[in-house]
């Protein structure tokens, strides 16, 4: 009977992992079409389409891309500031308001989480909006129209305030007896044992920033605050390449690329947040389970 589950379990286990693999390779067939794309010569892909090895390398695309590299390298700079910054006072502003609204002798925080909730199915619109940042705020061609609007999430506060439920309340109890005030506990207590929490959020968060090219768009007038979504978005956009800042830089002799520039930008912009998720996957999952589930 031991050996007839045995069986069971590895036949179960192989064939589970057999359906992962070709999941997973079937979620990575795409990218990897998108950089052999940014690798192959034009009129190949004209002629006969994508596909994953190439007749006849190319590197066009990428020329035509980082052929301002000071542009690139000051966009790059941009988007990483404005990651890190927004990242980690995003973390900090919602995981406060998470404690809050998960403590119980918090007296307003059903009619508050009411009020944060509410704010998901219905906004002011674009235009009041807009006044608001430019007329107001004063933030036209500011990085500050880039960077507070996205730094706190009403989707983020609910999913931190829903995993801080799942913190048991005999440690903060315990801590109160001892004489701690409610920050020190928040700071010493909670966001220590809110690890899988923060990571999942500072996820969010990063890949709101790195991917942001709306804002830009609506505020930023000057090209040295372009971040890099907007900078490649603005090439890629416009009706020939040879018309952008970027193009200025080629020879005239040069045809610039459609389809190939469209791969290399997905590869410059995709590449550097990719290598972000592997160091919080192990939290992603548990951070999204546990939040979901206490409720």
């Amino acid at each position: 009977m031991k050996i007839k589950t045995e069986k069971s379990t590895v036949a179960f286990n192989a064939i589970g992992y057999t359906i992962i693999t070709l999941l997973t390779l079937a979620c990575l067939l795409p990218f990897l079409l998108i950089v052999s794309g940014s690798f192959t010569a034009e009129t190949e892909i004209i002629a006969e389409g994508f596909k994953l090895i190439p007749d006849q390398i190319s590197l066009d695309a990428y020329k035509a891309v980082f052929s301002n590299p000071a542009q690139i390298v000051n966009a790059y700079k941009v988007t990483i500031g404005l990651t890190v910054v927004g990242t980690l006072a995003g973390l900090f502003l919602t995981s406060m308001a998470g404690y809050v609204l998960s403590r119980k002798h918090f007296k307003y925080r059903n009619g508050l989480s009411f009020f944060i909730y509410f704010t998901t199915l219905f906004s002011g619109g674009l235009i009041p909006w807009y006044i608001l940042i430019v007329k107001y705020l004063g933030w036209k061609d500011s990085y500050l129209a880039l960077l507070i609007p996205s730094m706190i999430g009403a989707w983020n506060i609910i999913l931190m305030k829903n995993f801080m439920k799942s913190i048991p309340d005999s440690i903060t109890e315990s801590a109160k007896i001892d004489g701690a005030g409610d920050f020190t506990i928040y700071w010493k207590l909670v966001l220590p044992l809110s690890t899988p929490g923060l990571a999942t959020i500072g996820l969010f968060l990063a890949l709101s920033y790195w991917n942001d090219w709306f804002l830009a768009n609506l505020f930023i007038t000057s090209e040295n605050k372009y971040p890099l979504q907007f900078l490649l978005y603005r090439i890629l956009a416009s009706a020939a390449v040879l018309k952008t800042n970027v193009a200025g830089n080629l020879s005239p002799d040069f045809k610039p690329p459609a389809e190939t520039l469209k791969m290399a930008t997905a590869v410059v912009v995709t590449g550097p947040i990719v290598f972000l998720y592997p160091f919080v996957q192990r939290y992603f999952v548990k951070g999204l389970t546990i939040g979901a589930v206490k409720g």
